[in-house]
């Protein structure tokens, strides 16, 4: 489907048709083939374009008409049906059209109404043509509908932080938007978007709208500082991450003016100003009851199954305690993984708007969300303790690090598993959010690696894995990999810290790991990058960010990994660069380029390359227990009813099962903090700032040769 291509047709008009005519012609894969035309005036175009309907259907080929005169996008099933009635017609009246993130073909079309319509054009030309005249299209039926509102007249207000009007700064427009950004000026284009009367405009919008020209003279203020810098070596106007801070600051006030913007309308609608479309009742959510503060959660009806209610007793009744000795997982006893269940569902994500937007009003910039309740519609099906074994997915990879023939290869070597682990702990392009673990909650799985013969004999090996959550507050998970045959492992640990940053949602993880080869006596000390959840009013998506290091102290090679974050223009999605070097001979040996998801190069001083595409890396699928012979506390059977009612779909009972769950763990919290008992971890101990797995290899090799 990704193939076909899409035709436009634009009607003639009277204006003057501008610059693009491709020699080439688009096929619509369903009749003629048309040119396209471009222009600055408003025409009604029409063409197909893929619609995203439901998780059933998925992507669908539609014909979509644009009718400049009344203001609506209409379609139909295919051209031939146009004479009928339309299948949808979505008001363009204060609507805003968004270009995703995500790739460079899909935008949304976002109503007052809540309303969406998710789009996908065949190319970024196509995708560009559609939303330029969508919204020049928007813009004017949106100016219409506040015409009858005479301009309100802004309060007097200091503020010292904000540039004078003189300044080079103050006197520039953002490129990206041909009026200013709030629109502040009674003289622009654009003013009659934010015209209205008092009665309309209560005093927190007047407010906000006061601070948001604050917030436009600091922006001011910055660009000015930062492009006053002189350029001499060191910090200059074009450091990288200051021009990452002044696309960051425009784009956080562009998607200011648009918040307001909805607000704005919202209000005009309540007091029954015509606006040509529906009234926006989507940002007046109805919370439902169990997610509001105090209130009882829903009952099991009498028609539901009676094995969920003695579930949800055994979770109450099974014990907590964890003082007792340390489970050893038979590897004869587990089994392959059959769990397939991919984390692609977009219909929860886009039908719990309202939630999402009711949960987002509570937020505060820069928030910490450790201890904010997240719906439970936006969680994946694993905890996160199971995630971490994810990232070993490729043992192959991470046995043959030590089969390096010296020390720069086994350096090279573990940067390229490292690079190439973060591929599988993700599952699916929707960004959805692990289970939090329960205090004590273990996880437990190996792997198989076969006999390899590419640096010599190898016999095949077995990689065991065990995860454990050390601590709640804060939440600190420890994981411990080993491989005894080869004589290897790595123990890390990592605090999740997760903040809120208006529409996206950061995570990072703060610890470290260690990998440890004896038959080397080398230790490779890394960090791990941050996560950030991206567009999480639309359709949620996952990228990496951030600075990580590998070191070997005895070896002294190290390795420097930028994961780098899509700027707000252009650029591409996941990228990430690395450099290996020899620190005593400041010599790089080594740089990779690429994609973390994707293809990554390899470039050697030699001036060879190599590339690895690492969506084709083989998988190897991890080996643990049934559910039936695992412990109460292991994350498989732990979430087994929560996982079960997310495949059902059955979000109030998932929610009921996860609730039961997090309530016994404060009860027993509650327990120890009144009997003053300290909590006992099984696997891992603390020493330092960290934790370790209390039995790890390079203690047994040594006492067991």
């Amino acid at each position: 489907m990704q193939g076909e291509t899409a035709a436009i047709r634009i009607s003639e008009g009277d204006g003057k048709l501008d610059v693009y005519t491709p020699s080439r012609t688009l096929s619509s894969g369903r009749g003629s083939s048309k040119s396209w035309q471009y222009s600055d005036h408003m025409e009604n175009i029409d063409g197909y374009l893929m619609k995203y309907t439901n998780l059933v259907t998925g992507w669908q080929y539609r014909f979509f008409v644009l009718n400049n005169e009344a203001g609506v996008l209409e379609y139909f099933v295919n051209e031939q049906s146009r004479p009928q009635k339309p299948r949808g017609t979505l008001p363009l009246a204060g609507a805003v059209i968004s270009p995703s993130d995500e790739d460079s073909h899909t935008f949304t079309v976002n109503a007052i109404s809540g309303e969406q319509y998710k789009l996908r054009a065949t190319d970024a030309k196509e995708r560009q043509h559609w939303v330029s005249r969508l919204q020049i299209c928007t813009q004017h039926h949106t100016e219409a509908m506040g015409k009858s509102n005479p301009p309100l007249k802004p309060r007097s207000f200091s503020m010292t932080s904000q540039g004078s009007g003189s300044s080079p700064a103050s006197q520039r427009r953002p490129s990206h938007n041909p009026t200013s950004f709030f629109n502040l000026s009674q003289q622009s284009t654009g003013s009659s978007l934010y015209a209205s009367k008092r009665s309309l405009l209560p005093d927190h919008l007047v407010d906000a709208r006061e601070m948001m020209s604050q917030a436009q003279g600091q922006h001011r203020d910055l660009i000015q500082t930062i492009e006053g810098l002189p350029a001499a070596p060191g910090l200059s106007p074009l450091d990288q991450d200051l021009l990452l801070l002044k696309a960051t600051s425009m784009a956080t006030l562009s998607c200011l003016n648009d918040c307001f913007h909805i607000l704005q309308l919202q209000q005009v609608a309540r007091q029954k100003v015509p606006l040509g479309g529906p009234t926006i009742e989507w940002l007046g959510p109805k919370l439902p009851d169990i997610l509001k503060n105090g209130a009882a959660l829903p009952c099991l009806s009498e028609g539901e199954s009676k094995t969920d209610t003695a579930s949800l007793e055994r979770l109450n009744t099974e014990p907590g305690d964890f003082a007792r000795e340390q489970e050893e997982i038979d590897p004869e006893d587990e089994v392959e993984d059959t769990f397939t269940d991919e984390e692609d569902d977009l219909g929860a994500v886009e039908e719990e708007r309202s939630v999402i937007l009711h949960l987002l009003s509570q937020l505060k910039l820069g928030m910490d969300l450790t201890r904010v309740v997240l719906p439970t519609f936006i969680l994946e099906k694993r905890s996160l303790l199971e995630m971490y074994a994810d990232f070993m997915s490729h043992p192959d990879l991470f046995v043959a690090v030590t089969d390096g023939a010296g020390p720069e290869e086994r350096m090279v070597r573990f940067v390229e598993y490292y690079l190439t682990s973060f591929h599988e702990g993700r599952r699916g392009a929707v960004a959805k959010k692990p289970y939090n673990p329960i205090i004590g909650e273990t996880f437990h799985c190996s792997w198989r690696v076969p006999a390899r013969r590419e640096d010599g004999p190898r016999d095949s090996c077995l990689v065991r894995f065990v995860a454990e959550q050390v601590s709640h507050h804060p939440p600190v998970s420890g994981f411990y990999a080993e491989c005894p045959e080869r004589r290897m492992c790595v123990n890390t640990h990592v605090w999740t810290k997760s903040k809120f940053m208006g529409m996206s949602i950061g995570v990072s993880m703060v610890g470290e790991g260690c990998l440890y080869l004896l038959e080397h006596d080398e230790e490779y000390t890394f960090t791990l990058p941050c996560a950030y959840a991206r567009s999480i009013l639309t359709v949620p998506w996952v990228e990496l960010g951030g600075k990580v290091t590998v070191t070997c102290a005895k070896t002294g090679y190290s390795a420097a990994i930028t994961f780098q974050t899509k700027p707000f223009y252009g650029g591409k999605l996941h990228k990430v660069t690395a450099e290996v070097k020899h620190n005593v001979t400041n010599a790089v040996v080594c740089r990779v380029q690429g994609e973390w998801n994707g293809m990554l190069e390899f470039s050697y001083s030699n001036g060879e390359t190599r590339v690895v595409d690492v969506t084709k890396l083989p998988v190897t699928k991890k080996r643990l227990r049934p559910i039936e012979q695992q412990g109460s506390y292991e994350s498989r059977r732990l979430w087994q009813h929560v996982t079960e009612s997310l495949r059902q779909k059955d979000m109030d009972k998932a929610t009921e099962h996860k609730r039961h769950l997090e309530e016994r763990q404060r009860t027993e919290e509650r327990h120890r903090a009144e009997t003053e008992t300290p909590w006992r971890t099984r696997y891992f101990e603390r020493e330092g700032d960290g934790w370790v797995y209390y039995k790890p290899l390079w203690k047994t090799a040594v006492t067991n040769p």
